[in-house]
């Protein structure tokens, strides 16, 4: 593993751990030339992901773009991170285990707005503004009215209570 802060190729391992939820090794790593530490992770994957993009153009599947995009969504949203990653975890298994290597860039869309709409009403509207290209206020009440007419035992994040004065 290069090191971060002078190019080193000879780092080494001090310590190894899984993550909490076991889908990932910790790897706290130094550098014997610079004394520089980091940390790494790695993760399992079952197959080399191409998203091909509306235009036709393909590019390696991202996980780490995936997640930024999610975290825009969910930024100043009260949603346990842990929760966020076993959604990630689960979009990134569906897509490994779709058969086919190339996956469209909407199926991505799609898994990322099913997740979210399960975590957190706000950032499933604020990711489906950017993925759907709102234009006007009406584009996001048809989405709003779409998300009311819901039963409402789909598994949502509980709203606070209003506080009184």
């Amino acid at each position: 593993m290069r090191c971060p802060y002078c190019g080193s190729l000879d780092t080494q391992v001090k310590d190894s751990r899984p993550t909490d939820d076991s889908s990932s090794i910790r790897r706290r790593r130094i550098c014997p030339d610079c004394g520089g530490r980091f940390t790494t992770f790695e993760r399992v994957q079952l197959r080399e992901l191409t998203v091909v993009k509306r235009s036709g153009r393909r590019v390696p599947f991202d996980r780490d773009k995936l997640q930024q995009s999610v975290e825009v969504a969910l930024r100043k949203r009260p949603v346990d991170p842990e929760r966020v990653e076993r959604m990630i975890n689960g979009i990134v298994r569906q897509l490994e285990s779709m058969g086919d290597g190339e996956v469209p860039s909407e199926t991505v869309g799609e898994l990322v707005m099913e997740g979210l709409k399960a975590l957190d009403d706000v950032a499933y509207v604020r990711f489906a503004s950017v993925y759907k290209n709102f234009r006007e206020a009406k584009d996001f009440e048809e989405l709003l009215g779409k998300l009311a007419e819901e039963p409402e035992d789909t598994p949502r994040l509980k709203k606070k209570p209003a506080q009184s004065e």
